[in-house]
C-alpha cells in the first residue's frame, strides 16, 4: 500500500536569515500555507537551518515538493527524503 502525503512538508537546508514570513512567502505561489514555521534555538532564540510548513491540503504540498526538488532539500513527514541533483549536492551525498 503507498504511504499517503501529509499536507506538512519538513524544509531544511535554509539559510539562518531564514524568517517564518519569508518560508511562507517562498512556499506560497503553490497554495494555502496554514503555517510556516522554523525550529529555533531554545537558548539564543536563533534558527537552526530547518522548518515546517503545513498546507491547506495534499495536493498543494504535493505541488510544492515537486516544484521545490532541485532547490535544497525538502522532506515530507514520512520521512522521504527529496534531494536537489545538482552535482554540487551529489558530491557532499557521497562525502557521507
Amino acid at each position: 500500500m503507498a504511504k499517503r502525503l501529509s499536507s506538512q512538508l519538513f524544509v531544511s537546508r535554509l539559510s539562518f536569515y531564514t524568517t517564518n514570513q519569508k518560508l511562507e512567502q517562498l512556499f506560497s505561489p503553490f497554495g494555502v500555507v496554514k503555517e510556516a514555521r522554523l525550529v529555533v534555538d531554545p537558548e539564543t532564540r536563533k534558527p537552526r537551518g530547518f522548518g515546517f510548513v503545513t498546507f491547506d491540503s495534499e495536493s498543494q504540498a504535493r505541488k510544492a515538493l515537486k516544484a521545490m526538488n532541485g532547490r535544497g532539500r525538502v522532506i515530507d513527514d514520512n520521512g522521504l527524503p527529496r534531494l536537489s541533483t545538482s552535482n554540487t549536492c551529489k558530491q557532499r551525498e557521497k562525502a557521507y
